[in-house]
């Protein structure tokens, strides 16, 4: 078994509690200057938000981001993965669902961080890390 993912992730990431607008939302992207983000009720994730999400989402279906929360719009069938799964088990993840970010879950649904592809170039070799951006890209 390689590196533990909790290990590997970004501990503490910046979240949004599920009934905050849409503004409020679009506001912390920007100065955290990120573009996805999970969705919690309390310490439980229920969803991903990205910067695409409220684009499509909110403002070409011209809703309003004050009176939309991010709860209306955020993905909600979210890929996880466990803080003691290993490196491969990510790769296989992010490569299978193509997706470049994994929320980082216990088994009780406690958000404990997010593992993103940058972190997996970080310590994976450069075939391995080339092979799963090849995967999410298709």
């Amino acid at each position: 078994m390689g590196k533990s993912i909790g290990d590997l992730m970004t501990s503490n990431p910046c979240s949004i509690d599920a009934d905050k607008p849409v503004s409020y939302a679009a506001k912390m992207l920007r100065d955290e200057d990120v573009g996805v983000a999970p969705i919690v009720e309390g310490d439980k994730l229920i969803g991903m938000l990205t910067d695409r999400d409220i684009a499509i989402r909110v403002v070409a279906e011209g809703k309003d981001p004050e009176q939309t929360t991010v709860r209306d719009i955020a993905s909600k069938d979210v890929v996880t993965i466990d803080p003691q799964q290993d490196l491969d088990e990510a790769l296989r993840l992010m490569a299978q669902h193509q997706v470049r970010r994994l929320p980082v879950v216990e088994e009780d649904g406690k958000l404990v961080g997010v593992v993103a592809q940058a972190d997996i170039a970080r310590v994976a070799s450069g075939e391995q890390t080339g092979d799963v951006v090849e995967k999410i890209s298709k």
